[in-house]
């Protein structure tokens, strides 16, 4: 490619004409004199017609763009025959005027036939210009492989992340429904109650909303970023030999990126739990009276798509329909599984479930840490126990006694056990549910809880 044939360079990118007393930004960009003055006139900002990059101070006239200018225009009027012109000066030695095929690896600089027997480069390792300059450009592509890689894993986690912040509404809509619902239900001196949990709600709901949307800009930045350096080394690899392996350097190094994979952070959806777990129970602890509690609710927030828990989060069916739901950390992917909203780390704990003529199910407990999304290969290898019960059972009541290391299994009809696993216990145990793959409805029972209050005068 010859320098003449590159008339478009030649032109200032204001009046598309060749340039007339060029002056140069900072930002490496130059333009006619006039044709800059008049557009910072119109614009009323000292800002670069191209990249927008503010510049304080007058530009300087830049001279060698002016000479090559002129060069070429008098070249025009004196041989307009001619299609091609002589190489650009750079394409030879400064010191020799030879032109340069050679490139001294150590030095990392291009050199001609005369410096190669230079005392400079004596003993150097050299090879071919256009050999070293395919083996800078694909080092270079070689680099943008994980920016490539980083740039889509941060897409994606905006994508997720779009997608939970409109969720987060969702779910915020849904919860305070149904929070108005079950007030509804009160009596009229309860209203201010209502107002209050209402309130605590859309607190949660603008902080996390925030949060979310200032995750969301940031991550735009990064892809942002991310994509203006791709662009920035795509473009040099099209540059000519000379000038490439003069950017080289300050390209490769741009091509260095420090950010950390992105992750989703966990806790960013609503606690729906906090919101709706035992509800009527905590209210009318308040009053003379009895409520019904739960003693321990569904964590909707860890179920699976496949599940769909009920509004007051004591019930749980398989519905076989994948719900676009946000792929929180909490939330299981690949089992038709789900855990209760509470976690125990100490003391004795019980609950009961209503799993009817279900031919399958599971109940137990599951550690915080169990792992919720696969990609673990397990091999099976304890010995399942076969249970000889008198009777099917229609309900299954769960005790946990942390401390002693026991989960135990009864009927609750007669009490009578079912069967207890022992272990040594580390961490937070949840409450652990699955319907399996059928659509019948597993129901945590209620409790009959009555409140007494003593007056003394």
């Amino acid at each position: 490619r010859h320098f003449l044939n590159d008339s478009e360079e030649l032109c200032c990118a204001v009046c598309s004409d060749f340039f007339k007393d060029p002056v140069l930004l900072k930002c490496s960009h130059s333009f006619c004199r006039v044709c800059l003055k008049k557009f910072w006139e119109q614009k009323s900002s000292r800002e670069c017609p191209l990249c927008r990059r503010k510049s304080m101070d007058d530009p300087p006239l830049n001279l060698i763009l002016k000479n090559i200018v002129e060069n070429h225009l008098k070249h025009k009027n004196e041989a307009p025959e001619k299609t091609e012109a002589p190489e650009k000066n750079e394409s030879h030695c400064s010191l020799h005027g030879e032109k340069l095929l050679l490139y001294c690896v150590e030095d990392q600089e291009p050199i001609c036939v005369v410096c190669q027997t230079a005392r400079k480069h004596r003993d150097h390792q050299l090879c071919p210009l256009e050999e070293a300059v395919e083996d800078k450009k694909e080092d270079l592509r070689a680099s943008l492989i994980p920016l490539k890689e980083k740039l889509e894993k941060f897409t994606k986690l905006k994508q997720e992340s779009e997608k939970t912040a409109k969720h987060i509404k969702s779910q915020s809509q849904h919860t305070e429904k149904k929070i108005k619902g079950e007030f509804e239900e009160l009596h009229q001196f309860l209203r201010e109650e209502e107002e209050a949990r209402l309130t605590v709600l859309r607190v949660e709901e603008k902080e996390k909303s925030e949060r979310m949307k200032e995750k969301i800009e940031n991550i735009s930045k990064h892809v942002s970023t991310l994509s203006e350096k791709i662009r920035d080394i795509e473009k040099a690899t099209d540059a000519e030999d000379v000038s490439f392996l003069k950017t080289v350097s300050d390209t490769k190094e741009k091509a260095q990126c420090s950010l950390q994979d992105p992750e989703l952070a966990s806790g960013a959806l609503i606690d729906v739990a906090k919101h709706l777990g035992s509800l009527k129970f905590r209210v009318w602890e308040k009053m003379l009276g009895t409520v019904q509690y739960t003693p321990v609710t569904l964590d909707p927030n860890t179920a699976a798509p496949w599940l769909s828990v009920s509004d007051d989060l004591t019930s749980v069916r398989y519905t076989g329909v994948y719900r676009q739901l946000p792929d929180n950390p909490e939330r299981f992917t690949n089992f038709a599984f789900l855990l209760g909203s509470e976690g125990f780390n100490s003391g004795k704990h019980s609950w009961e479930v209503e799993v009817g003529d279900k031919p399958e199910w599971d109940v137990g407990v599951a550690a915080e840490s169990v792992n919720r999304k696969g990609g673990i290969y397990e091999a099976c290898t304890s010995t399942p126990t076969h249970l000889r019960l008198k009777r099917k059972p229609q309900r299954i009541r769960v005790q946990l006694d942390y401390d002693r290391g026991e989960v135990s299994f009864f009927n609750p009809t007669d009490m009578s056990l079912i069967y207890t696993f022992k272990g040594t216990f580390t961490g937070r145990l949840f409450p652990f549910f699955s319907p399996c793959g059928l659509q019948i409805l597993m129901l945590l029972l209620h409790s009959r809880v009555h409140t007494q209050i003593r007056f003394s005068i």
